[in-house]
């Protein structure tokens, strides 16, 4: 079993930001391809006060490594752009919602 855990588990990184946490792990598959994790841990509270943790999760394989990676840099590349140009209204993140579901899209 903890061959399995040793070859699954390769590399994980935790960025903490404001009252998210995101989770770049690096895993094998049984063909000892890599590929990477993405998870986004938010705290919510219940009405009742008691917490958990929602989390959404993104998986990212090897034959889309350069293509994320390219349209990462443009994304980052045109927020320079705009704040550069100032032609963008300075947001709080938290006012964004993250209830927005992938398939809605």
């Amino acid at each position: 079993m903890d061959d399995v855990m040793n070859r699954d588990e390769i590399y994980s990184n935790a960025v903490r930001a404001g009252k998210r946490t995101y989770f770049f792990d690096v895993k094998a598959t049984r063909g000892n391809d890599l590929y990477v994790t993405i998870t986004e841990s938010k705290k919510k509270y219940k009405d009742d006060g008691e917490f958990f943790f929602e989390k959404h999760k993104l998986f990212l394989y090897k034959e889309d490594f350069e293509k994320f990676k390219n349209g990462f840099e443009d994304v980052l590349s045109k927020i320079e752009e705009l704040r550069a140009t100032g032609n963008y209204k300075e947001d709080n993140p938290e006012d964004y919602s993250s209830d927005v579901k992938f398939e809605d899209l």
